[in-house]
């Protein structure tokens, strides 16, 4: 048994064959690649797809305009709706936040069809002294007890 670091090969001896299995390896048969391939196009496609739903742009959103502290708990808050589609009723939820940060009162808003972009005002009242109201969020999906008259 030798001592030098080099391998058995550098040294003029060939490996035995049989013990290390066969160093030339054909190509993948075609069919292989071809799924591979369908299979990273649908996962890359699926990917794109999610990403484009989550991170596209809304097709309602709000914007907070202004709010003002009422008597007795409540706030006032302003917001401009904009949607993609003028002829859809919307809903959008607002809420204040009280000296914490915590959430202390939530109302939703019906948004009738109109516009483009609407201005809607409303009083949201609190379970504790609010001190900023936000929008949490707008949806087409109206709820039946808000679009009944």
């Amino acid at each position: 048994m030798s001592t030098g670091s080099a391998p058995a090969s550098s040294r003029g001896r060939a490996l035995p064959e049989g013990r290390y299995g066969s160093t030339r390896r054909g190509a993948p048969p075609k069919w292989r690649i071809w799924v591979f391939g369908a299979i990273a196009v649908l996962v890359g496609a699926t990917i794109a797809y999610v990403g484009y739903r989550n991170l596209g742009a809304a097709p309602i959103e709000a914007q907070r305009i202004g709010f003002e502290e009422k008597p007795g708990n409540a706030m006032s808050i302003t917001i401009d709706v904009t949607r993609d589609d003028p002829g859809r009723a919307g809903v959008c939820i607002v809420r204040v936040r009280d000296l914490s940060g915590a959430e202390s009162g939530r109302k939703e808003i019906f948004v009738p069809p109109g516009g483009t972009s609407t201005t809607l005002t409303t009083v949201i009242k609190s379970i504790d002294r609010p001190v900023t109201a936000d929008i949490f969020g707008c949806s087409y999906d109206v709820p039946s007890y808000l679009s009944t008259p």
